[in-house]
């Protein structure tokens, strides 16, 4: 017997299914990351570096490798609805927090986190982390990357690497698919959005800028 395995079988409605392959198709066309490619957020500390890309892997797969610099804060918590992600801790420690219990991984241990698993993660040790870091699918989540880091390092943040209210209203529901804030709830946040977007748009911020994908 002949099994074939497809990634819209993940989905379980037409509808994900149809948004998945839209994703997928843009991931494979214009602009995008590549393998190598370092980038350095010179706010937060972070340190990306990419392996595997959405065009590489035909939509399947983000792979990197991320730098936690020591004594960070737990960031805001957040999801990703469509999205699973695997991490194997290279060296070093991360604190990570899921659906409100923390828990402390160390080097070669590995973890999950299935879509719409509520969690945030940081270096709380004395000494930085190293973490491979597997996205699945990709879909855009190297636009956010780039864009989040590029505006850091523009000094387009605050001190804790978070965009303008304005920049979000364009940003958030763009990279929505991909990453989701828990609070305010997603309802509010539509309403607010929808209510700032037009006046972000007239002062000309964008959801991602050309300069900051390659």
């Amino acid at each position: 017997m002949l099994l074939i395995y497809s990634p819209l079988l993940r989905y379980n409605s037409i509808s994900d299914q149809l948004f998945y392959l839209s994703h997928r198709f843009k991931s494979q066309n214009g602009n995008m990351a590549y393998p190598g490619k370092l980038m350095m957020n010179s706010v937060t500390g972070h340190q990306y570096k990419f392996i595997q890309t959405s065009r590489d892997t035909a939509g399947e797969l983000l792979e990197m490798e991320v730098t936690y610099k020591a004594h960070l804060k737990e960031p805001p918590p957040h999801y990703h609805p469509y999205q699973s992600e695997e991490f194997t801790i290279l060296s070093g420690e991360l604190t990570v927090n899921k659906n409100g219990k923390t828990e402390v991984y160390k080097s070669g241990d590995q973890f999950r986190i299935p879509a719409n698993e509520i969690h945030s993660m940081w270096n709380d040790s004395h000494q930085p982390a190293i973490v491979n870091w597997k996205i699945t699918p990709a879909l855009n989540s190297e636009y956010l990357f780039e864009t989040t880091v590029g505006l850091a390092n523009e000094g387009k943040t605050n001190t804790e690497g978070l965009p303008s209210l304005l920049q979000l209203a364009v940003m958030l529901p763009y990279f929505e698919s991909v990453f989701r804030t828990v609070k305010p709830p997603y309802a509010w946040q539509k309403i607010i959005f929808n209510l700032l977007a037009p006046i972000a748009r007239m002062k000309g911020y964008e959801p991602f800028y050309k300069k900051y994908i390659n």
